[in-house]
């Protein structure tokens, strides 16, 4: 990336309200082709494409101006809800470089529509689409509403999402380390609902990963799952910005877990 993610990671806000223009061939083309290169860390194909919001009739009841929709589809396999959910930030952090704005959506969508555009099949799923466009200076009335009722600006503190050996000990910031600004970037990723439904306990070199879940499962899959992912790249984008090296790994260390509470991946940093 030739970008700072620190630096989109800090100023991402979901846009719903866009000024109608559509995006100029240079940024429709540097999105293609960003999006045709991505990868993510757990060897999942995740199928990336922009859509023309008129000629595939594509919308979304809470979104004013869009005319063109970034959206992915997967196979269902393991770990398929996680890297799609960071492969799908990878794009809206690249997107927001560019100075395009996205929201991710999932039940708002005009499903039928989207699928059909993508040409989805049985063992296929589309969790989520983004609408991508110029944000409008001022954000609709319905917009500001959503806002204030999700609370979008509002995130746990970090020693009620990260610990330290255990689920009984809380992480400082200090006592996380190296690993202290990558689990903030993680702090402040987006989340159906604003539900925010990862959780880490940190242990030496290592990070697990975990999914706290208060939503059930659709169609679809586990959509909180998706925001883990989301919430994953943050993480790993990080850390490769501020010059470490790790791999992902699931390796479940067995660790007394609270209720709705479910171990995901591991991080292990080179030493």
């Amino acid at each position: 990336m030739t970008f700072s993610v620190k630096d989109m990671i800090r100023q991402r806000k979901s846009v719903r309200t866009f000024d109608g223009r559509a995006l100029s061939d240079a940024d429709r083309n540097k999105l293609e082709e960003y999006i045709n290169r991505l990868a993510n860390p757990f060897d999942v194909p995740v199928d990336f494409r922009l859509l023309d919001a008129k000629e595939y009739n594509l919308s979304s009841p809470v979104i004013v101006g869009e005319n063109t929709y970034l959206t992915a589809k997967v196979k269902r396999q393991c770990h398929y809800e996680i890297a799609y959910g960071y492969g799908f930030e990878k794009a809206c952090l690249y997107a927001l470089s560019l100075g395009i704005g996205t929201v991710i959506l999932a039940a708002s969508l005009s499903r039928s529509t989207f699928e059909q555009a993508m040409n989805v099949q049985d063992d296929e799923v589309l969790p989520v689409g983004s609408p991508v466009g110029y944000p409008a200076e001022k954000r609709s009335i319905r917009d500001s509403l959503m806002r204030k009722g999700l609370k979008a600006d509002d995130r746990i503190p970090f020693g009620k999402l990260y610990f330290e050996s255990t689920f009984e000990n809380e992480l400082t910031k200090e006592a996380a380390g190296d690993f202290a600004e990558a689990l903030e970037m993680a702090r402040l990723s987006p989340s159906a609902g604003n539900k925010q439904p990862w959780r880490a306990v940190v242990n030496g070199d290592k990070v697990h990963f975990y999914e706290q879940k208060s939503m059930k499962d659709s169609p679809l899959g586990d959509i909180q799952k998706v925001d883990v992912g989301i919430a994953l790249a943050h993480f790993d984008l990080t850390m490769k910005e501020n010059g470490y090296a790790g791999r992902f790994a699931f390796d479940d260390p067995k660790i007394q877990t609270p209720a709705e509470t479910y171990y995901i991946v591991t991080y292990e940093r080179n030493r």
